[in-house]
């Protein structure tokens, strides 16, 4: 999974630096470590694999955020989508300041597709 969040990362414009390495993993990690929590599962589902990516990205983009902000000036927001509708639910990126639309972006990423876990989710006794 690291590798393709790296290439997930790449699309959004984000350049590599030293040290992102780690930063990748653990996000993964998390990531890897939440799905099967939440689901009581042992490993993820490749129905589930796309949803984790996106989760990763968008841990790995709010740990940027906080300890390196500069880090994410590559990422050009404005030619981000503004909204996306599916279904009933709306998100909207369009924010006033350029940090309003990172936050909602990493927000969006980070939670975009949970309702999926329900598919693959088993009961504990």
């Amino acid at each position: 999974m690291i590798e393709e969040v790296k290439e997930r990362l790449k699309m959004f414009g984000y350049v590599f630096q030293n040290g992102d390495d780690l930063s990748v993993k653990f996000a993964c990690e998390k990531v890897e470590n939440t799905i099967k929590n939440d689901c009581n599962i042992s490993e993820i589902p490749d129905g589930l694999m796309n949803v984790a990516v996106d989760m990763a990205a968008g841990e790995f983009f709010a740990l940027k955020k906080v300890f390196e902000p500069s880090s994410l000036a590559n990422i050009d927001l404005d030619e981000a989508v503004k909204q996306i509708t599916e279904g009933d639910t709306t998100i909207s990126f369009d924010g006033s300041t350029p940090e309003a639309r990172l936050d909602g972006f990493i927000e969006y990423l980070k939670s975009y597709g949970r309702e999926e876990f329900s598919c693959y989710r088993k009961i504990r006794w």
